[in-house]
C-alpha cells in the first residue's frame, strides 16, 4: 500500500485498487493533485483499509483481481462504508459491470484503456455526490436530534399545512403517534382551529409570526408560545412551514406570582398607611368616649349610647388587625384557643364579610378540648374558606361551618391520633379535578382579573402545616365543596378573654411626662388620660419641638407617636438617649410594621385604653429615674 498526503489543507480521499502495480502509480499520478490517494493490490487489504479510514470518498477498482472481483469487492464495502464506488473494467467485463449498476453497488464505470479526462470527471462526480451525501446525512442527523430530544413540539408541514415531519412531542399533543399525522393537517387530527387558522396566514403572508395560545380549563391553562416561519423554495414561493411550540406554563405562573407579590406588598404598605391613620382616629374616639363616660354616670340613656358607640369602635379596631394580619408575614403564636368560641364570635364578621345573598350556619361539637393554634389565623382562615364557598355560590346558598372531634390514622401527612376538625361546606358549583389538584398553590386562582390574590387557601393550608395539621378538600362538579381543617389540641386550657377593664392605677408620685404626638386630637385624648391619672403632663406636636423642651425642661417620662413628619419616634428616642441618657420612651403607633423598632424600645399600640397606658406609665417610670 502506498499514500500521498494532501498538502495545502484537507482534501478528499479516494481509495485505488488494483492487482497491477503501474495501473496504481498511473492512477496516483493521474488524481494526487486533487486528492489524497491511497493504493493497494489486495482486495483484502481494502476492506481493512476501508474500515480504518471512514472518510474516504471515493472507491476507483479494478474488476478482474485474483480472490476478489471488483464487483463484489464494492458489494461488501456498501455494507459498511458510504464511499462512492467506481469500477475499471474492459470490454469482456461489461455484462458483470451491468449487473453491478441495477443492483446499485456501484455509481459508474470507466473501460480500459481509460480516457484520463473521462475518469477524472467521472471521480469528480463521485466525490460531489458523496460530499452532498455526508452534508445531507449530517442536516438529517441533526434535524432527528433537534426533533427527538427537544422540549418543544415541533413540526414542518407543506404549503397545505399537512404535516410531513413532526417530533413525538407535538404527536403527543394532538394525542397521536408520528405516523399517523403525517399527510395529514391539524384540522384533520381535531386539532385547535385557532392553530389552523394561524398556520394559513402564516404561509400566505410569508412572514414570520410568534403568537401565545392557551388550552385547557379556567385557572389550570397550559400556555404555549408559538412561532411559525415560512421557508421558500428556489422561486420564492412558501413550500413549507416550520413550527415550534414552547410550553411556557411555568414563566406565564411565575410572571403572575410577581404580579400578585407585587400587588400583595403594594396592597401591605396601603393597608399599614390606612391602619395607622385609622388607629389614630379611634384612640381619639374610644379616648374620648372613655373620657365622657363618667361626666354622664348619672343619665343612663346617654352611657347606652356611649357604650354602643365604644362597641362599634372596637369592632373597627379589631378589623384593623385583622386587615394588618392578612397584609404582612405573620410568625404563628399557637395558643390554647376555644375554636368553638372563636366561630360564634365571628357571626358580626361573617354578616359585614359575606353579604345579604349567603346565610352561615353552625353545627359546633360540645365539650371540645381546646385546639393548638394561632386564634388570630384561624380565624382568618375561617374567613377565607367562607368567602371561597360564597363566591362558589353566586345565586346565594347555605355556608355551613362545622366542629367536631376527628381520629386520624395512617395518614401519611400527618401523625395519629385525635384531632379538632372544622369543616366549611357550601352548594355551590364544586371544583373539577384539573383544578382541585392546584388549589393549594401560592397565587393560583380561577376568579378574574381584581377578584382573588390566590391566597386564601395557600393561607389555610400553610396554617395546617404549621399547626402539625392537615388540609382535605372534597369536591363534586355541580354539588358543592367541602374543605376540612384538622388541629391538633391542645395540652393546656384555653386562655380566657380579656373581661372587664383593670382599675386605671393613679399616679404613685408626681411625674412630669411629655407627650410628643403630630395629631392633636390623639394626644388631647393621651394628656387627658395622664392628668386623670395624677401626672403633670406637656405636649409637643413633633420630634424638634420635644427636644427643645428637654434641652430647657426635666422630664421623668416621653411618650412618642412612632410615624411622624421629619422625625420618626424611633428616631426622636435615639436623640432622647443622647441628650438625657436613662430618661424612659414609650412608643405609641398605629402600625408598629411601619418602620423597624428596636427590641429594647417599649411600644404600645393604638388604640389604647386608659387602663393600658397607666400600666406601662407605671411600668416606665418604675424603671427610670428616681432624683
Amino acid at each position: 500500500m502506498s499514500e500521498n498526503a494532501a498538502h495545502g489543507g484537507m482534501r478528499g480521499t479516494i481509495l485505488a485498487v488494483d492487482d497491477e502495480p503501474d495501473i496504481l502509480i498511473a492512477l496516483e499520478d493521474l488524481f494526487e493533485d486533487r486528492y489524497r490517494v491511497l493504493t493497494t493490490s489486495k482486495p483484502a487489504e481494502a476492506l481493512e483499509i476501508l474500515r480504518a479510514e471512514p472518510d474516504i470518498a471515493v472507491i476507483v477498482s479494478d474488476q478482474r483481481m485474483p480472490g476478489l472481483t471488483g464487483d463484489a469487492l464494492l458489494a461488501e464495502a456498501r455494507a459498511f462504508h458510504d464511499a462512492q464506488a467506481i469500477l475499471l473494467t474492459g470490454y469482456a467485463d461489461i455484462t458483470a459491470v451491468i449487473a453491478a449498476l441495477n443492483r446499485g453497488g456501484i455509481v459508474g464505470y470507466v473501460t480500459k484503456p481509460w480516457d484520463p479526462g473521462i475518469l477524472r470527471g467521472t471521480v469528480a462526480q463521485a466525490y460531489e455526490r458523496h460530499r452532498l451525501g455526508r452534508n445531507l446525512a449530517t442536516e438529517r442527523a441533526l434535524l432527528r436530534g433537534l426533533l427527538d430530544h427537544s422540549a418543544d413540539a415541533i413540526s414542518f408541514k407543506d404549503a397545505q399545512a399537512r404535516f410531513v415531519r413532526l417530533n413525538a412531542r407535538k404527536a403527543a399533543l394532538l394525542g397521536r403517534e408520528v405516523g399517523d399525522c403525517l399527510g395529514r393537517s391539524e384540522a384533520d387530527l381535531s386539532g385547535p382551529p385557532g392553530g389552523t387558522r394561524a398556520d394559513d396566514d402564516a404561509i400566505r403572508l410569508g412572514s414570520v409570526s410568534e403568537s401565545l395560545t392557551g388550552d385547557g380549563p379556567a385557572g389550570a391553562e397550559r400556555w404555549s408560545q408559538v412561532t411559525r416561519v415560512p421557508i421558500r423554495d428556489g422561486s420564492g414561493a412558501v413550500a413549507h412551514l416550520a413550527v415550534i411550540e414552547r410550553d411556557v406554563t411555568e414563566q406565564k405562573s411565575m410572571e403572575a406570582r410577581l404580579r400578585q407579590s407585587d400587588k400583595m406588598q403594594a396592597l401591605g404598605t396601603l393597608a399599614g398607611g390606612i391602619a395607622h391613620d385609622f388607629n389614630n382616629l379611634l384612640t381619639a374616639i374610644l379616648g374620648s368616649l372613655e373620657l365622657a363616660g363618667p361626666k354622664v354616670a348619672d343619665q343612663p340613656r346617654v352611657q347606652r349610647l356611649i357604650e354602643n358607640a365604644r362597641g362599634a369602635a372596637e369592632r373597627g379596631a379589631s378589623l384593623t388587625k385583622r386587615l394588618l394580619s392578612f397584609s404582612r408575614a405573620h410568625d404563628l403564636q399557637a395558643r390554647a384557643t376555644d375554636v368553638n368560641a372563636l366561630i360564634v364570635g365571628m357571626s358580626d364578621l361573617f354578616s359585614r364579610s359575606l353579604g345579604g345573598l349567603v346565610s352561615v350556619r353552625t353545627d359546633l361539637a360540645p365539650d371540645l378540648p381546646a385546639a393548638q393554634v394561632d386564634p388570630d389565623q384561624l380565624e382568618l382562615a375561617v374567613l377565607n374558606l367562607c368567602i371561597n364557598a360564597r363566591d362558589a355560590m353566586p345565586e346565594g346558598g347555605t355556608i355551613t361551618v362545622s366542629t367536631r372531634r376527628l381520629t386520624i390514622e395512617k395518614d401519611p401527612e400527618i401523625g395519629d391520633g385525635d384531632y379538632l376538625a372544622i369543616r366549611v361546606e357550601d352548594e355551590g358549583t364544586g371544583i373539577p379535578d384539573e383544578i382541585l389538584r392546584r388549589v393549594c398553590e401560592p397565587f393560583f386562582t380561577t376568579k378574574a382579573v381584581g377578584q382573588g390574590t390566590g391566597l386564601g387557601l395557600a393561607m389555610v393550608f400553610g396554617l395546617a402545616q404549621q399547626s402539625k395539621g392537615r388540609l382535605a378538600i372534597e369536591s363534586e362538579v355541580g354539588r358543592g365543596t367541602k374543605v376540612e381543617l384538622a388541629l391538633p389540641f391542645s395540652a393546656a386550657a384555653p386562655q380566657a378573654e380579656a373581661g372587664q377593664v383593670a382599675p386605671i392605677r393613679v399616679a404613685e408620685r408626681p411625674a412630669r411626662i411629655l407627650v410628643v404626638d403630630d395629631d392633636p386630637e390623639v394626644r388631647h385624648v393621651t394628656v387627658s388620660f395622664l392628668e386623670g391619672f395624677g401626672y403633670d403632663e406637656t405636649e409637643a406636636p413633633d420630634g424638634a419641638a420635644a427636644l427643645d423642651l428637654l434641652t430647657r425642661e426635666r422630664f421623668d417620662l416621653v411618650l412618642a407617636d412612632l410615624a411622624m413628619p421629619g422625625m420618626s419616634g424611633v428616631e426622636l428616642a435615639a436623640a432622647v438617649r443622647a441628650l438625657v441618657p436613662g430618661l424612659p420612651v414609650l412608643i405609641l403607633t398605629g402600625h408598629a410594621d411601619a418602620m423597624q423598632i428596636p427590641d429594647d424600645l417599649p411600644v404600645l399600640a393604638k388604640p389604647f385604653r386608659s387602663a393600658d397606658l397607666a400600666q406601662r406609665v407605671s411600668e416606665l417610670l418604675g424603671q427610670g429615674r428616681t432624683g
